[in-house]
């Protein structure tokens, strides 16, 4: 067994750039998932009942459909239905937004549930209106309950994000793909992108546990 990773060193660049492509996907994917994940979340805690079964309706398919097939059929379906030529990245951001959504809408709705009664009817009895005690007493300390399971979720899709390139997004794996038909060595280029992407799950982590460690404190 031979290995190069000496002569990887002029290819590295390819998967550096991927880097950005990675993160700015994470972040956006993330925004939008707990942006649609919240608005989900309070329509399962109403009392509309079309609307809450629509939430309830939509999470069982996001969650109960492979996230591949969905990619898949926003990238490839969307110009057949639309006539919207959509991009590889717009599609990824897409996609796993609303498939994260169903999840974050899961948690939270978990994370509002379970704050004490007591203090719902508080405000109640002080007469704060329903949309103002969700937002300004029920919801923060819900967010706090969940804030393990939002970082979780984030690091899913910042590992997930490598099924970005099947559809031709240059993200980390891609840029390692790339290499890999160029040198003809796929474990070099995808050990070092594994690596990559650990680092970044690190990182991700960490900051993570340090935000956490913050919340507590300010209880």
């Amino acid at each position: 067994m031979k290995l190069y990773f000496a002569q990887m060193g002029q290819y590295l660049p390819v998967i550096f750039n991927g880097i950005s492509v990675t993160l700015k996907f994470t972040l956006f994917s993330t925004l939008a998932g707990f942006l649609w994940g919240t608005v989900l979340a309070l329509i399962k805690v109403s009392r509309v009942k079309p609307l809450e079964w629509f939430a309830r309706i939509y999470t069982s398919i996001f969650r109960g459909t492979p996230l591949l097939v969905q990619l898949f059929l926003v990238y490839f379906a969307t110009p057949q239905l639309t006539g919207y030529s959509i991009t590889s990245l717009q599609a990824s951001i897409l996609t796993f937004g609303l498939n994260s959504a169903a999840y974050i809408s899961e948690a939270l709705r978990g994370g509002i549930v379970s704050v004490d009664r007591g203090q719902y009817e508080a405000a109640m009895a002080l007469g704060v209106p329903y949309r103002q005690m969700m937002f300004d007493i029920i919801f923060p300390q819900a967010l706090k309950h969940v804030l393990p399971a939002l970082v979780n979720e984030s690091i899913a899709l910042l590992k997930e994000s490598s099924l970005v390139a099947m559809i031709g997004v240059t993200d980390i794996l891609r840029g390692a793909q790339m290499i890999q038909n160029i040198t003809y060595r796929a474990f070099e280029p995808l050990i070092i992108a594994a690596a990559i992407y650990y680092v970044l799950v690190m990182i991700l982590t960490m900051l993570a546990n340090r935000l956490e460690r913050w919340v507590r404190r300010s209880d």
